[in-house]
């Protein structure tokens, strides 16, 4: 095949220059692959098999289009064509044979034919090759060091790498044939549970964000937040802090949200007065917050559920007062800055009034009223997820026919044939657009399930997850505090190479255990912490992907930024611990309790944000400052005598920075 046949385009995303043709099978495969998952999702359940091998390989014949061998800004040429052609073809086996011969190989269960391991070997290759386009190579590699670690031992393949291991870590080493078959044709490997829920949830509600973004639904959310703050001090960041809440839950991606959202608020922050790494970190800590904001929490809501045995709506309800605890302390931040910085917010003139706001886009509320409802209905998510995409394409189509028969004459407009025609076509064009757009925002995190499968299967395989709690306790010395500290760093390093799903699944399969065997952690505050703290590559240096795209719009330099979203996001890092040591807000308890908890929880993070920022109504002294510091922690503290200590003690300085504020303000008015 000659490129020089068709012109090159770029691709929609900016993802890579393509000839046309190429474009065309993309939006083919794409649209193919939505229709499909909507049809399981809606119409006719699949088997578990049947609707994991169709989907995967649907996606990887995907990432293959889409993302060239040589990477997105090289012409493939004749090796890059035939090298793309073959793992095209490795795609279609992967998720074919295991289709086709679906009831051969359970008959088999064990003892598998020698086709059966050549397949699984290209399945798996093919599998780390697609990962490495859409995901990245550190998720390659350390699902390559996953299979290499599982040959290592006296009676695997490769017996000299024992040698090299800690004698923890030593087990008795695996052959091809039980790695392969464990990777491919179980249900602990690459089909396992991370795919299957990216396969059934997660797929339909990206679909569901899509269309949002395709119809303009992220515009109306923030003009409805900036309509809402933007006349406060601060307004355009904390309208950036409700605007990422809000959208960030149905991206189902930190850096997507940063740049969804931040293209709008960044700008208006600056301009504002707000320093461009302030701008870029306000928003990048928002948008990782939209991860954890429930209904949908970046799809990791059904993860905990399907990893819990926890009914979906309950850890929906259970996430919704961290998360505002979270958005609280953004916000928090964001209006001391606006205070200590004398800013002002926007003229009136300069906003959207809510009443038009609403009128243009309150079509848009539905679709997520339907969601919210069909979830208190105990639908299944699956199911809820294709009525949410059905409601929207049904109001699009609603709201344009309303249009024609109304707004259009009183307008003076002239209805004929051709300009239905042309609206029609319109519509067609932005509901192919809609399925395509999903299909290619769910590569990245279907390949990201896929190979965190690959390390799920070795760690079931080997018995590491056991071990790694063996070596949790010997580190901590059975202290919760320090293993939680090691869970923060693990989880720091993993998220490096790691998408965030990934890194949660990988994260729980090796600390789950500890955390609630040995250290008496509720099962689903475990999975809570390690998924909040999962959140945290997104803005920490070296590797604060949020922090660098906020970076990149606000023409900052990534690391300053990377540090301010650090900042921001604090919440992130003392909230799971509040969590652990406070597990009511979590299981539940008598009200009195739960509002007791509640309240010294926004405290002590208000407090905290006050004695970061050496400000709250007025400046701060460093002594006061430091007072705040125990008292934080004493709310931390399960035990009522020190918390109400630590509550004293705040509200004291607290109100005491208030007095302060007046006597200023009498003084100088």
């Amino acid at each position: 095949m000659n490129e020089s046949n068709s012109p090159p385009v770029t691709m929609p995303g900016g993802n890579a220059i393509q000839p046309r043709f190429v474009l065309w099978l993309i939006t083919i495969v794409a649209v193919g692959l939505s229709l499909f998952q909507l049809y399981s999702a809606g119409v006719q359940p699949l088997g578990l098999f049947y609707q994991r091998g169709i989907h995967l390989a649907l996606i990887m014949m995907l990432a293959f289009l889409m993302f060239p061998v040589f990477g997105p800004r090289r012409k493939r040429g004749p090796i890059g064509w035939l090298i793309d052609i073959v793992f095209f073809g490795g795609a279609v086996i992967t998720g074919g044979y295991l289709v086709l011969y679906l009831d051969e190989i359970i008959s088999r269960a064990g003892f598998w034919s020698e086709t059966d391991i050549r397949v699984a070997i290209i399945a798996t290759v093919t599998v780390l090759e697609a990962s490495r386009r859409a995901v990245g190579l550190g998720m390659t590699v350390i699902g390559a060091l996953a299979i290499v670690y599982a040959f290592a031992g006296p009676r695997g393949e490769l017996p000299w790498l024992a040698d090299w291991m800690p004698g923890i870590m030593s087990h008795r080493g695996y052959g091809l044939d039980r790695v392969a078959g464990q990777l491919y044709l179980g249900q602990e490997g690459i089909f396992g549970l991370p795919l299957g829920v990216a396969a059934t949830y997660i797929f339909i509600f990206v679909l569901f964000g899509a269309f949002l973004e395709s119809t303009g639904a992220g515009k109306f959310f923030i003009d409805m937040a900036y309509a809402a703050t933007g006349r406060q001090r601060g307004g355009p960041a904390k309208a950036a802090v409700l605007a990422s809440a809000g959208m960030g839950s149905i991206s189902g991606s930190a850096i997507a949200n940063v740049v969804t959202t931040g293209a709008f608020t960044i700008p208006l922050m600056k301009r504002l007065g707000y320093k461009p790494h302030q701008a870029g970190g306000i928003e990048a800590a928002a948008s990782t917050g939209g991860q954890i904001m429930p209904p949908l929490m970046g799809a990791g809501a059904f993860l905990i559920a399907e990893y819990t045995n926890t009914p979906y709506l309950d850890v929906v309800k259970v996430s919704v007062l961290p998360a505002i605890m979270y958005f609280a302390t953004v916000y928090l931040f964001v209006h001391i800055i606006a205070l200590k910085q004398g800013m002002q917010g926007m003229a009136r003139s300069e906003l959207p009034q809510m009443r038009d706001v609403m009128r243009e886009g309150w079509h848009f509320l539905l679709p997520l009223g339907v969601l919210v409802w069909l979830l208190v209905m105990s639908m299944s998510p699956m199911r809820v997820g294709f009525y949410a995409v059905v409601t929207m394409v049904v109001v699009a189509v609603l709201r344009y026919t309303f249009w024609f028969l109304f707004i259009a004459p009183r307008e003076g407009k002239k209805v004929t044939l051709a300009s239905i025609r042309g609206v029609i076509w319109a519509g067609l064009v932005k509901l192919v657009e809609g399925l395509e757009l999903g299909a290619r925002n769910a590569v990245a995190v279907s390949m990201a399930c896929a190979v965190a499968g690959i390390i799920v299967g070795v760690v079931g395989l080997t018995g590491l997850g056991l071990k790694f709690s063996s070596m949790m306790m010997a580190f901590s010395g059975g202290n919760l505090l320090l293993a939680l500290v090691m869970v923060l760093l693990a989880s720091l390093v993993l998220g490096m190479g790691l998408p965030v799903t990934a890194s949660y699944i990988v994260l729980i399969v090796l600390v789950g255990p500890a955390l609630t065997s040995e250290f008496g952690v509720p099962l689903l505050i475990a999975h809570l912490v390690v998924f909040w703290y999962s959140q945290d590559s997104n803005v920490t240096p070296p590797i604060a992907l949020a922090g660098f795209a906020g970076a990149a719009i606000a023409g900052s330099k990534p690391m300053e930024t990377g540090f301010q979203a650090w900042k921001f996001a604090k919440g992130l890092y003392l909230i799971p611990l509040f969590m652990v040591y406070n597990p009511e807000i979590i299981t539940g308890g008598p009200l009195t309790v739960l509002v007791w908890t509640a309240f010294i929880g926004f405290l002590a993070l208000g407090a905290f944000a006050a004695a970061l920022e050496g400000y709250l109504f007025t400046w701060m002294s460093w002594p006061l400052r430091l007072v705040l510091l125990p008292a934080i922690v004493a709310a931390f503290y399960p035990n009522l005598m020190v918390e109400v200590a630590g509550v004293v003690v705040m509200m004291l300085a607290m109100g005491g920075n208030w007095l302060a504020s007046r006597r200023e303000a009498v003084v100088h008015g």
